[in-house]
């Protein structure tokens, strides 16, 4: 029998490298891996559907699954995760000292939609009290204009969302003093170039995001793996083959972050970083698998629904390939 040909996008990280090196066969196929930055993955996988697996954003792909229109089907390989309390830029002119002093501030996002800035809605209305409806959204791309939306929103009439204009940039802005705060999983230019006016609304980000994991539990997933959903019907054993190699690769890099004779990864307290890490988020700190990351994804679900994204709240089970859902023992 031959085997199948697919092709398979993400970024680069140290937890797939074992998968486009070729060390790691994904069960049944012949992988061509293409690296490329997550924003071009997207947008080649979302709206031309070129890949047959490519790493998707969560947010866009719960919002299309609640529409029954999910291009992909999930696998809970979960690519990126990360805290977004350093994700706050704000103006140092503003007079907004604590994220209560949000409220009521002309705000920037890239997409509404995206998993980082509906992370950060998310977080502001349980631990701080600010509903999304209490700020200005202005959406625009960080450093280009034009950034557009992958699937439509679902928000109430005279919702304070606008779209910034012909040329309007969000570090743009931000630097000229015409938005009060941007939420960016990237920095704005403005802040790498030390503009005097800008800053991070947590600069201890670190504390604050061990903080809310101490007392959540939550390490916010952005990225997952995806199928396109025609090849998965067609192949329906290909979900469970992708999602075991993606496991096997992440495996892998755990071991690397754990080798102290000669390092493999190049920061000199690597050993000593992964320890703290694990004192805090336990051994597997980046786990995949449903049951592993039911309260999370759960969460992420109530944001999604409540913030007007989703169309309908859907429950875990609906969001990956059912032959993932629960993982072989031996």
């Amino acid at each position: 029998m031959s085997r199948l040909s697919i092709t398979v996008a993400s970024w680069d990280y140290d937890r797939v490298r074992a998968i486009s090196d070729g060390r790691v066969r994904v069960e049944g196929c012949d992988v061509n891996y293409l690296t490329m930055p997550v924003e071009e993955c997207f947008e080649r996988a979302f709206f031309h559907g070129e890949f047959e697996v490519a790493e998707i954003g969560f947010s866009p792909y719960l919002i299309a699954l609640s529409r029954g229109e999910a291009p992909y089907v999930a696998v809970p390989a979960f690519l990126s995760r990360t805290f977004r309390h350093s994700a706050i830029y704000v103006r140092n002119d503003r007079d907004i000292e604590r994220p209560q002093d949000l409220r009521g501030k002309r705000i920037g996002v890239p997409e509404y939609q995206m998993s980082a800035a509906m992370w950060v809605r998310g977080f502001l209305q349980d631990d701080f009290g600010i509903a999304a409806s209490e700020i200005e959204w202005v959406q625009a791309g960080l450093e280009n204009a034009g950034r557009r939306d992958k699937y439509p929103l679902n928000l109430p009439k005279g919702f304070p969302l606008t779209t910034g204009g012909p040329g309007e940039t969000l570090s743009g802005m931000l630097a000229e003093g015409r938005l009060d705060a941007v939420i960016s999983a990237r920095p704005p230019s403005c802040f790498i170039a030390g503009h005097p006016n800008v800053r991070r609304l947590f600069p201890d980000y670190r504390s604050a995001e061990r903080d809310y994991f101490v007392r959540t539990g939550l390490f916010p997933i952005m990225h997952a793996v995806g199928i396109r959903r025609d090849v998965a019907q067609q192949h329906p054993w290909l979900p469970a083959s992708v999602y075991k190699a993606f496991a096997q690769a992440k495996r892998m890099a755990d071991a690397d972050l754990e080798e102290t004779t000669a390092l493999k990864v190049g920061l000199p307290w690597v050993a000593a970083e992964l320890h703290a890490t694990r004192e805090v988020m336990g051994r597997d700190f980046w786990p995949y698998g449903v049951e592993a990351n039911r309260k999370t994804l759960s969460t992420m679900a109530r944001y999604s629904y409540e913030q007007g994204l989703m169309v309908r709240l859907l429950p875990v089970e609906e969001m990956f390939a059912a032959s993932t859902l629960t993982e072989t023992r031996v």
